[in-house]
């Protein structure tokens, strides 16, 4: 198989593994929005949002995640997925310079070096939109 028709089938694993992690931290947004509360007050510094914030913010994320499966407005879906993911990512910088920190919940573990998983993905995210002309498979709309 010729690397033109391998790129657009790589591109499209990225896009829809990327989907299914933005879309997990989208679901949460409704179905347990205290935890999005405290990671919007630990890492953002913003605290007091109510559950009806969550619901609008998860609403308008879901708007733009499934944008970005369908391939609608690329610019702007993959655009918004790599800010929302670099915003993520940078903002957990005091877990990036403590990994091997335990917590109690979990005493056999080093829950930090989880975040370093954000690092590939955004990694993924960036060569999404750099390379979102190249990323055809299953277009909906080929204008």
């Amino acid at each position: 198989m010729r690397a033109s028709n391998r790129i657009p089938l790589v591109l499209f694993l990225l896009r829809l593994s990327v989907f299914i992690v933005m879309l997990m931290w989208t679901i949460e947004k409704f179905v347990r929005p205290e935890h999005p509360a405290a990671v919007y007050e630990n890492f953002y510094f913003i605290s007091g949002l109510g559950n009806s914030i969550f619901t609008l913010i998860g609403v308008i994320q879901l708007v733009i995640v499934i944008g970005f499966l369908l391939l609608v407005e690329k610019r702007f879906t993959y655009g918004s997925v790599l800010v929302f993911h670099g915003v993520s990512t940078l903002s957990s910088y005091k877990q990036y310079l403590s990994p091997f920190t335990d917590r109690v919940a979990w005493p056999m573990a080093s829950p930090n070096l989880l975040f370093f998983a954000a690092w590939p993905m955004l990694a993924a995210c960036f060569a999404l939109y750099d390379l979102r002309d190249l990323d055809t498979l299953f277009v909906i709309d080929r204008r």
